[in-house]
């Protein structure tokens, strides 16, 4: 059955120079909106269920843009507010060979979403209405208004006997110098509140600070994340290792520890137009598995397959419905669908 399912995030307007130019080289800016809570309730309403977001966006036209291309996503506006003159954005330089692709910030921690203040969200009536909710490290980072509410807006979701999806996603740039160390607390406390979290064993190691003698990444994978699961009693987690080639193809592979064992998918090689989001779209493929009750090894395909699928589109957002996954799950690449 669909399931009502609300992100909290910030809507980012990204500003992508056309093509492979850098921004020194470009005179024109293509712009979107997008974020990860935006990635992931979208997402999800293509799956079927009900997306919301929890954000607030400046009270202006800016603001009005964003709002009219979330609707165009399918997203639900019910716990969106309005207050504040700002929105976040980023610069997209799109990568190609051996020069990765690269995102610069501007304006982001004046934005309506980062500068909410204490008490603008109604955790109870947002946590009444919802069987599950997705938080971010991006978010996590920002500032300790914007964590306040992340934390409060958790414990009533499960107070009400909701669902808690965390993704890590811990980002360097984000928390800068001795980020680590100011993180760990932050992170541990989400991890307390819970249900599937998106993690690999670098963030075992490096955010919450955790030893392995294992070098190989699957052994340490295999050793970490059972003892982060049982620690924190956290009902499954999930991630990918990926590998990036010299041809400007990549490679893919999902896991999923849950029931005190690992479900992997298949080691998925393809060709990327855009990478930005194809994380987001695998997070939303393990979300609606959980949801809809898949077999482990259906849910970690499904959500590899769905990854895959978003670094073939433009933008940040998945496009793919269930049926496109299920089709690619089956199907080699082919000729033209009539």
């Amino acid at each position: 059955m669909p399931k009502r399912i609300a992100a909290f995030g910030e809507v980012m307007m990204r500003l992508q120079v056309p093509g492979y130019d850098l921004l020194s080289q470009g005179n024109t800016l293509q712009y979107t909106f997008s974020g990860t809570g935006v990635n992931i309730a979208s997402a999800l309403a293509r799956f079927g269920h009900t997306g919301g977001l929890v954000s607030r966006l400046p009270d202006n036209s800016l603001g009005d843009a964003a709002a009219a291309y979330l609707r165009k996503l399918g997203i639900s506006s019910s716990f969106i507010l309005r207050g504040g003159n700002y929105i976040g954005m980023y610069f997209l330089e799109n990568g190609f060979g051996v020069r990765p692709s690269r995102v610069t910030y501007s304006n982001r921690l004046e934005s309506s979403f980062n500068t909410a203040p204490a008490g603008v969200y109604n955790y109870d009536d947002i946590a009444r209405a919802i069987d599950a909710i997705h938080f971010c490290g991006i978010s996590l980072a920002m500032n300790d208004g914007v964590r306040q509410h992340m934390k409060a807006l958790a414990r009533a979701v499960k107070q009400q006997g909701g669902l808690v999806i965390f993704d890590c996603n811990y980002r360097p740039s984000l928390w800068g110098e001795g980020g680590y160390a100011r993180a760990k607390p932050h992170y541990e406390e989400m991890l307390q509140l819970a249900d599937i979290v998106m993690m690999n064993e670098k963030d075992a190691i490096y955010t919450l600070g955790m030893k392995t003698e294992k070098e190989e990444r699957e052994e340490q994978l295999k050793e970490l994340i059972p003892a982060v699961a049982k620690h924190y009693q956290i009902r499954a987690i999930a991630g990918t290792h990926r590998a990036i080639h010299s041809d400007n193809s990549h490679s893919l592979r999902g896991f999923l520890f849950k029931d005190q064992s690992f479900s992997f998918s298949d080691m998925l090689t393809f060709s990327v137009y855009d990478r930005i989001g194809a994380g987001d779209a695998f997070t939303s493929g393990i979300v609606h598995g959980e949801l809809e009750g898949f077999p482990p090894e259906k849910t970690v395909a499904f959500a590899a397959t769905a990854g895959m699928l978003a670094h073939t589109v433009s933008g940040d957002t998945p496009m793919a419905t269930e049926e496109e996954i299920l089709r690619a799950m089956t199907k080699s690449v082919g000729d033209i669908e009539r």
